[in-house]
């Protein structure tokens, strides 16, 4: 029956608009809750998003990750991760900046971008290090090492909550469980939403003809990062900049920290071609974000934005002609 449902152009572009729908109003409830949440503990809505919303929108890469490595599927544990904090940085960052220009935290700039950059690097580095006993990847150790990293960020942010405490004669929206209630609705909006939207378009490239090279390398690598896009998006219409940016700069602490460690500690994780040039990326990628908050209002400007686009554009026109 499924088969059958994925194979109607109609019920596809149905399944594609409910998908949307859930999408958005999920990124709505969560961004509404989170921020509701910060002003009930006290904290800034930055340590909300690189905490909370950070994992939750994380959630889609964790899944695949653990089924992919349970499969023995190591390529997919690798690729999902590097790919997904390529499209976090470049896409969902320029597409938040192009809604309205974010403004960073000084903690964003000294602390958690930078280790976005050494995210990248250290990857880049661990995939050239060999073992006589191992191929060449990502080793137990080096997953062990990742998650090493990650319980300082962690600690380092829960520091900074405590040391952060905000007051405010603001009232919040939403007592505490209500609060909760909004986000778990978010994050099931947006990974069900997330969901449909990527298994009726791959099912309609497939109907129209597209490569399933093609399809791997845009429909899935952008699918497990549509939470984080329309959570950010959203968050950016809202002038919520501390969340827009701290739900991609946190979820690609936690990808390639926590979900990647853990993936590498669980087991060996192979390198694939052209993991380099994606390793090499997702370092480039945040320096070149890092690098437009250097301005007097460390702020990502709308052309700023523009230009992360035309970088994910360059990248992806060369890996397809290169595939």
């Amino acid at each position: 029956m499924l088969s059958s449902f994925l194979s109607n152009p109609i019920l596809l572009g149905l399944f594609l608009v409910v998908g949307l729908v859930l999408l958005v109003k999920g990124a709505d409830w969560l961004v509404d809750g989170a921020s509701s949440l910060a002003k009930r503990l006290g904290v800034s809505d930055l340590v909300i998003g690189l905490t909370i919303v950070a994992f939750g929108t994380s959630m889609p890469e964790f899944v695949v990750n653990m089924v992919s490595v349970a499969d023995g599927a190591t390529d997919l544990a690798i690729t999902n991760i590097l790919g997904s904090n390529i499209i976090n940085t470049l896409i969902i960052l320029g597409c938040s900046a192009l809604v309205c220009p974010l403004v960073a935290q000084r903690s964003t700039i000294r602390m958690d971008i930078p280790l976005n950059i050494l995210a990248g690097v250290l990857v880049f580095t661990f995939v050239f290090i060999t073992s006589p006993m191992e191929p060449r990847g990502l080793s137990r150790i080096e997953g062990l090492a990742l998650l090493v990293v990650f319980a300082g960020f962690l600690a380092y942010t829960l520091f900074s909550a405590k040391s952060d405490v905000q007051t405010t004669n603001e009232p919040a929206p939403f007592p505490i469980w209500k609060c909760v209630i909004f986000i778990l609705l978010g994050l099931v909006g947006l990974i069900v939403g997330g969901e449909m939207i990527v298994k009726s378009a791959v099912s309609i490239a497939r109907y129209c003809g597209v490569a399933e090279s093609v399809i791997g390398l845009t429909i899935v690598a952008l699918g497990t990062s549509l939470p984080e896009l329309a959570t950010s998006v959203v968050a950016a219409f809202k002038h919520n900049n501390d969340i827009a940016i701290g739900n991609v700069v946190g979820s690609n602490i936690f990808n390639v920290f926590f979900i990647l460690g853990t993936s590498a500690t669980i087991q060996l994780l192979p390198v694939y071609p052209g993991i380099e040039l994606d390793a090499a990326l997702v370092a480039l990628s945040s320096l070149a974000v890092w690098l437009s908050l250097l301005n007097k209002k460390q702020t990502i400007h709308r052309w700023g934005g523009a230009i992360l686009l035309l970088l994910y554009a360059g990248y992806l026109t060369y890996r397809l002609l290169t595939y």
